[in-house]
């Protein structure tokens, strides 16, 4: 590792890392290259070709321009500084140079257009963003123009906002209606070109993304009340109103593509009941979970209701426009006076403002850390796990009694992967992992194999379940590992070396394991056992 030691004035150590000692040791070569280089360049309307470079760019302590003109590059230009130059009517490809502390440097390469003729041609886009209230983006493009000009038509927001000819600029006005925007396209020229419309500021009504899917867990870390993940106390009644409906309030269930989820309109307060002389007991859970996004309100009051001892409260604040993940500890409850959880059978939600906010809430649930959990390794034979494989492609899978306890594995548990007759050729079976490798213990995955015969091809693959889905609808972060086997009606065991994996990173959070018997063979009605998945070095 080089390290220097240096000198460095006040202003650009607090810059730089925000301390007030001017004498230290600097690692320079952890310092990252220089990113997102750009620069807003304008133009005077006075057919002088007069310039402005203003640059801008992530990792920056100072920039340079090659203004493409055969003359001289600039000098350097500190951050949020500018440069200014002259051009000859024409089309420059200028250089945007970004210098980090340590000599770093990254170049982009930007057009210049100056043109003593006024924009022609002008096409305007407005748009009005679908998932942040209020917001609006505007995008302009001319012959020869250079950069172009936007008011968004807020009373005491006078000033425009400017943006290269092509680029985008967004706005997000502080009150929703109708505004008039006005777009003046620049190019050198004195004359403009100017384009007016009006649009509509809206507030988002409503998430337009799902929550966070929740983590595998096993059935008696969680007591599910609302969600998809986990099976649900039966006969909950998510909307009992509690006479809530004169205030204003009311209810629904929002459907985001297939993914359900509470909906409590104008809150003032309702909540959750279950079923007629049904509690539950969560004192041995530690904490109580659930995902919120709200466009305007503010604070959520939720409160456990005991058949023995009324009620208590917690109050989160919670972020517009996107999801808040709460999770509330037990204890919160139970530290306040004479409060039992042991009966539990209604949850309260209260909004601030009263009865003027909308929320959407999902993944309802108490939880606790797992004593014990599915993870790597893996060798089936805790009492206490429940290993659900989940088989596809016509195979069954199955945990059972080692039907071979000889040579290389006398154990008692096994999976059983039963590849039937006809079986699609890249059938197999999942396992969900609740706890995710620590790659630190190994890039080397081993597993014990009985195979019927040599010469089948073992498919192991590791998906990360939450990412976006391919065309097939399987999650796209993955990673595949074929291994042989070399013997028949024996066990073996077959080593998966997960960096030869395209894709594969350490710092993934892969939370499933996927094995494919005689994987691109069409199945033959023969049975598959696997045992022992362990990481090794």
């Amino acid at each position: 590792m080089k390290k220097v030691h240096f000198i460095i004035n006040l202003f650009v150590l607090a810059l730089l890392i925000g301390c007030s000692s001017d004498s230290l040791d600097v690692d320079l070569d952890s310092i990252a290259t220089p990113a997102n280089i750009s620069a807003l360049t304008t133009v005077t309307q006075d057919n002088t070709g007069k310039v402005t470079f203003i640059p801008k760019g992530e990792g920056v302590t100072q920039y340079k321009i090659n203004f493409g003109d055969g003359s001289p590059e600039s000098d350097y230009i500190t951050a949020g500084g500018n440069v200014v130059h002259t051009y000859k009517e024409g089309v420059y490809k200028s250089k945007i140079i970004g210098v980090a502390v340590n000599g770093k440097t990254t170049e982009v390469e930007q057009n210049v257009v100056v043109s003593f003729k006024a924009p022609e041609n002008l096409v305007v886009t407005i748009t009005t963003d679908l998932s942040v209230s209020k917001k609006v983006t505007v995008k302009a493009t001319a012959d020869f123009a250079l950069f172009y000009d936007v008011y968004f038509g807020e009373a005491g927001k006078p000033d425009p906002i400017s943006a290269n000819n092509g680029e985008s600029v967004s706005y997000t006005y502080k009150d929703a209606g109708v505004y008039t925007i006005r777009v003046v396209s620049k190019s050198a020229a004195v004359k403009t070109t100017e384009y007016t419309a009006q649009v509509t500021a809206v507030v988002i009504v409503s998430p337009t993304s799902s929550a966070a899917a929740p983590p595998n867990r096993q059935p008696g870390d969680v007591i599910s009340i609302y969600g998809s993940k986990y099976t649900n106390v039966a006969g909950t009644n998510y909307f009992p109103d509690w006479s809530q409906g004169g205030q204003g309030s009311s209810w629904a269930e929002f459907d985001l593509n297939g993914d359900k989820m509470l909906n409590y309109i104008k809150l003032s307060y309702q909540g959750i009941a279950l079923a007629d002389n049904v509690t539950i007991d969560v004192s041995g859970m530690e904490y109580l979970h659930m995902d919120v996004w709200t466009p305007d309100v503010e604070k959520l009051e939720t409160s456990l209701i005991s058949k023995s001892n009324g009620e208590r409260p917690v109050v989160k604040n919670l972020t517009a426009n996107q999801w808040t993940s709460i999770d509330i500890p037990i204890s919160a409850f139970t530290s306040q006076t004479g409060f039992t959880v042991a009966d539990i059978y209604q949850l309260k939600f209260v909004g601030t403002p009263w009865a003027a906010g909308t929320v959407f809430i999902d993944n309802i649930y108490f939880y606790k850390a797992p004593a014990v959990a599915v993870a790597l390794p893996l060798d089936f034979e805790s009492s206490a796990l429940t290993f659900a494989w989940s088989g596809f492609g016509n195979i069954n899978s199955s945990v059972v009694t080692n039907p071979y306890k000889t040579g290389l594995n006398v154990s008692e548990k096994v999976v059983k992967l039963e590849k039937k007759s006809g079986a699609e050729t890249w059938s197999g079976a999942s396992l969900n992992l609740e706890s995710t490798p620590d790659f630190s213990k190994g890039t080397t995955v081993k597993v014990a194999v009985w195979s019927p015969k040599a010469g089948a091809d073992i498919l192991y693959k590791m998906e990360l379940s939450t990412s976006p889905k391919d065309g097939n609808g399987n999650p796209s972060v993955n990673i595949e590992v074929h291994a042989t086997t070399t013997v028949a009606n024996a066990w073996q065991v077959l080593t998966f070396d997960l960096t030869t994996a395209a894709g594969f990173s350490t710092s993934i959070k892969y939370d499933r394991i996927i094995l494919f018997p005689d994987f691109g063979v069409t199945g033959a009605g023969e049975n598959y056992y696997f045992d022992d998945i362990k990481q090794s070095n």
